[in-house]
């Protein structure tokens, strides 16, 4: 990724407006002019994305939904890509859509769909075994209706992986960990000005909606920015069986 290609993924992020009447219009608005050079840029900023794939083991014939998975990044870091008998990279964002579509052909995937479409609504016409949502949930504006609609098109015993950006609550359950006011006050605050917002709720309702399987929590470093970390976290949890 060059110096270059950098600058310009950095002067959309801090001086173009994001303008638009709906959700998909500002997701348009803010990364049509960035998408070529997305992947690159935020390989070093969204961390634990190839790690939560790694983690994951769907069986043989399984059926995969990345929700909110724009360029399709993370199709190259599913090790076990060829196992799924379909896979549907849902997103609203058409400019990042059609990175991923170049991806596909460049790749010759062929079980492998792209589906403009609301993340709150989006419902494929058969049980999903497997559902990811990277750093994806943050940029959902009714994230809870999000997380609904993943627990209802999964099958039971279904996994869901989540990877994404948080700020944890003042006070925290044993075994969690808790942020200082600055992390918990500034980093809402900056990141919601590019319609990005960290939730100190999000692991709360995955937990009380899913068995929990795994929890992880870190810190990512942010390019260009040397004294300033952002807390992520990487959940993988388990619809019940009735």
């Amino acid at each position: 990724m060059s110096f270059s290609s950098d600058l310009r993924v950095l002067w959309h992020m801090l001086f173009t407006p994001i303008k638009g009447a709906t959700h998909a219009d500002r997701l348009k608005s803010f990364y049509e002019g960035q998408a070529a050079d997305y992947d690159g840029f935020r390989e070093r900023l969204l961390k634990g994305r190839r790690e939560l794939l790694a983690s994951l083991s769907p069986a043989e014939g399984s059926v995969w939904v990345d929700l909110g998975g724009g360029t399709g990044a993370n199709l190259d870091a599913a090790p076990w890509l060829s196992k799924c008998r379909k896979v549907y990279v849902v997103d609203l964002c058409e400019p990042l859509l059609e990175e991923c579509r170049r991806r596909i052909t460049a790749r010759g995937w062929t079980n492998v769909e792209t589906v403009v479409a609301d993340a709150t609504t989006f419902k494929p016409a058969e049980p999903v075994d497997l559902l990811t949502c990277s750093y994806s949930l943050t940029m959902i504006p009714d994230w809870f209706a999000a997380i609904d609609q993943a627990r209802a098109i999964l099958r039971d015993g279904g996994t869901i992986g989540v990877v994404d950006f948080h700020v944890s609550r003042k006070y925290v359950p044993e075994g969690r960990t808790r942020h200082s006011w600055l992390t918990r006050s500034l980093i809402p605050i900056w990141f919601s000005t590019d319609n990005v917002h960290p939730s100190p709720d999000h692991l709360a309702y995955l937990t009380r909606h899913f068995e929990r399987v795994s929890l992880d929590e870190g810190m990512a470093k942010l390019p260009y920015v040397p004294f300033l970390r952002a807390p992520y976290y990487r959940f993988v949890g388990r619809k019940a069986t009735r």
